[in-house]
């Protein structure tokens, strides 16, 4: 017989009146391709329209001091998706691939009942180290598909982890529409030289930032369709620089800087900002942690709840990166860079500064009307002579004196005054190799053994 209280809860568990297990938050990444972060409203530019990511800034984080580990696309997804920096997963060059056995993030969100699918831009491998729910095979995301996903999950209430991975603003910028920009009133960056190419060029970039600006719309939008933008965590990050100079393929604040941006109602201060130093490393613990697991201890990140949440103002003390050009289309045949930042200075090593430094835009058979505009401009301009020489020649030392030189213009590592400096961030940068296992030039000539064949 059963008694009194067993009748209740069999009353209550058939007509509802118990709580509802907690239902747990979804996940929502957009991943821009080679946007420099101050070529956004948010972040500071005087001519990009991009209201979506405005208004993300709005009703969110703004992170202010985000960096990656590299400043090429294969090399920072693998490092975003694993939390593991570069060369210990050995996709470290660019087309690369990680290792037998390096797990991703769907290894540890799937355990904890999500669904986790990816649609865009891959620039991943292989699978079984990457097993997502692929909504199409396009270098954009499919939003016919991305809207089917969420339809499905709406329906079965499962959590989700959907990261969007867009083409663009990656050259050739040919998206978008360049009219909305006057080449000749936008404003070039100071390490930029000033011809009507790079100007075109550029008006036609911001064009392209304009269109990914409106998928990141088209996201927003849907979420708000099925009812799951209040019980959703989206995160923007714009990726390493354009492929102008001094951004993509290099470790200046405007090649490894990143914009990252965080929204989620009732959970992280709307309009804020953090100063912390974080990286993208930083990303998969977070995510791990919101889905309620614990995040592996080999794991190089933390998570960022106690920076989103405003329980904490304290971030990473450095943030470190490599690049590997061995390997890039028409780059050099060698030629790595490494650098370590923190709240004030960059510290650069270039590793072969004899070797004249290389890529796509600048060497080949596609070298760029606008890379040839400065070449030009390099023969009767003295300013942007010397432009051109820093971006092919560099020292073995580079040091940056970043709160006041963000472009990276004045190399101070002649100046015997910042020696202690310098002396200090090499140290915590061997430091840092020598824990990923790298070895600095061998681990460049290795480059080619990582690669996708």
């Amino acid at each position: 017989m059963k008694k009194p209280f067993q009748y209740l809860f069999l009353a209550c568990y058939l007509f509802g009146c118990l709580p509802a297990v907690a239902q747990k938050t979804n996940i929502v990444f957009f991943l821009a391709d080679d946007c420099t972060n101050w070529d956004l409203s948010s972040y500071g530019s005087p001519d990009a329209k991009t209201p979506a990511i405005d208004r993300l800034a709005r009703e969110g984080m703004k992170f202010n001091r985000c960096y990656q580990a590299a400043p090429m696309c294969s090399p920072t997804r693998h490092n975003l998706l694993t939390g593991l920096y570069p060369v210990k997963t050995g996709a470290y060059p660019n087309h690369t691939f990680a290792e037998e056995g390096t797990k991703s993030l769907v290894h540890y969100l799937e355990p904890l009942g999500y669904r986790v699918a990816q649609a865009g831009k891959r620039h991943i491998y292989p699978e079984e180290v990457f097993p997502f729910e692929y909504l199409g095979n396009d270098k954009n995301p499919d939003f016919v598909k991305v809207e089917g996903f969420l339809q499905e999950v709406t329906a079965s209430k499962q959590p989700f982890a959907l990261f969007l991975c867009s083409n663009e603003p990656h050259s050739p910028w040919d998206k978008g529409n360049p009219t909305q920009y006057n080449a000749q009133s936008i404003q070039l960056p100071p390490n930029f030289v000033d011809t009507p190419e790079t100007r075109e060029a550029f008006s036609r970039y911001l064009a392209e930032i304009s269109y990914m600006d409106e998928q990141v719309g088209q996201a927003l939008d849907l979420l708000e369709k099925y009812d799951l933008d209040d019980n959703t965590l989206f995160v923007f990050a714009s990726e390493q620089g354009n492929s102008f100079p001094f951004a993509k393929w290099t470790l200046y604040e405007a090649g490894v800087k990143s914009a990252l941006i965080a929204r989620m109602p009732d959970r992280i201060p709307a309009g804020s900002e953090s100063e912390a130093i974080v990286d993208y490393t930083d990303l998969v613990p977070t995510f791990i942690e919101l889905g309620g697991g614990t995040a592996p201890e080999h794991l190089d990140g933390h998570s960022l709840w106690p920076l989103l949440e405003g329980r904490s103002e304290a971030g990473k003390d450095y943030s470190f990166s490599l690049q590997t050009t061995r390997g890039i289309i028409h780059g050099s045949e060698h030629y790595g860079i490494r650098s370590v930042v923190d709240a004030e200075y960059r510290y650069i090593w270039n590793l072969t500064p004899e070797v004249p430094f290389r890529n796509i835009e600048t060497n080949g058979d596609r070298v760029s009307d606008w890379y040839k505009s400065w070449l030009a401009a390099a023969q009767t301009d003295e300013g942007a002579e010397n432009l051109v020489k820093k971006y092919s020649h560099r020292p073995t030392e580079e040091l940056y004196h970043i709160k006041n030189d963000r472009w990276c213009l004045v190399n101070l590592a002649g100046d015997p005054t910042y020696a202690e400096v310098i002396r200090e961030l090499r140290g915590e940068l061997l430091a840092w190799m020598e824990a990923c296992g790298d070895e600095g030039q061998q681990t460049e000539l290795d480059a080619l053994a990582h690669q996708r064949r």
